[in-house]
């Protein structure tokens, strides 16, 4: 059995042939998982925004909400870590879904190794100004204001400026490769033997002297995931 994991898929970002693609490719990623799969981890920005109110969820990302269940109801454990695009889950994905949602970061172990997740978002020293509107837009007063706005308005809104947040962060994100790898070689000289970190959408795998370190990439351009046997971890793309 296997441990699949992804991140930054960013549905509802790009335009209708992309997002068409990136569709095919977590499909093509759900049929692998469905072959010798057992547990699944997706590691943030599955969404390029996603919010929900009480009744109401954005209607357009049913196909990969279908694919999900497709593969909880097959028996395949899901773990969600929220990034810094999708952070305002609630409980659909645990109440509808059954797929557990981690707000922050997420430790388990698999295959007799024990993995540290975390999306990423905030992590380099110089992101100080993020961090400071990761604790306004997490505040659960803000949130409580923002679920009073009609949802039509709410999400046309919530994608403009996830789109300048986005442009921004890929001219910045390449700057900050050392301080992302110094927070895994920590988590590794802590004892863990596997860290997994996403947000920087560049694929790598780095073996050190304590551990593995891995950027899981994305599922825009690299469409590249993680898997986890009893035999070998892999960086793979479809």
């Amino acid at each position: 059995m296997a441990l699949y994991i992804f991140s930054d898929a960013h549905l509802g970002a790009h335009s209708e042939a992309k997002e068409s693609e990136k569709l095919s490719k977590i499909s093509q990623l759900c049929e692998l998982i469905k072959k010798d799969g057992d547990r699944l981890i997706i590691l943030g920005d599955l969404f390029d925004f996603w919010f929900e109110y009480k009744h109401t969820v954005p209607k357009e990302h049913y196909q990969v909400l279908f694919l999900l269940s497709e593969l909880v109801r097959q028996g395949i454990r899901i773990d969600y870590v929220s990034g810094n695009h999708d952070f305002w889950l609630c409980d659909f994905f645990e109440t509808q879904l059954k797929i557990k949602v981690h707000r922050d970061d997420f430790e388990t172990n698999y295959g007799g190794k024990r993995f540290h997740f975390i999306h990423g978002d905030g992590l380099a020293a110089a992101d100080w100004a993020y961090r400071i509107l990761k604790r306004i837009f997490r505040n659960k007063f803000n949130i409580w204001l923002y679920r009073k706005l009609p949802p039509d308005f709410a999400f046309a809104f919530a994608r403009k400026v996830s789109g300048s947040s986005r442009e921004h962060s890929s001219k910045r994100d390449n700057g900050f490769l050392p301080d992302y790898r110094n927070y895994a070689i920590n988590k590794l000289k802590d004892g863990f033997d596997v860290v997994v970190i996403g947000h920087l959408h560049i694929p790598s795998y780095e073996e050190t002297a304590n551990g593995l370190y891995i950027n899981s990439g994305d599922f825009i351009e690299h469409f590249s995931y993680v898997k986890v046997t009893d035999n070998e971890i892999t960086l793979n793309n479809l």
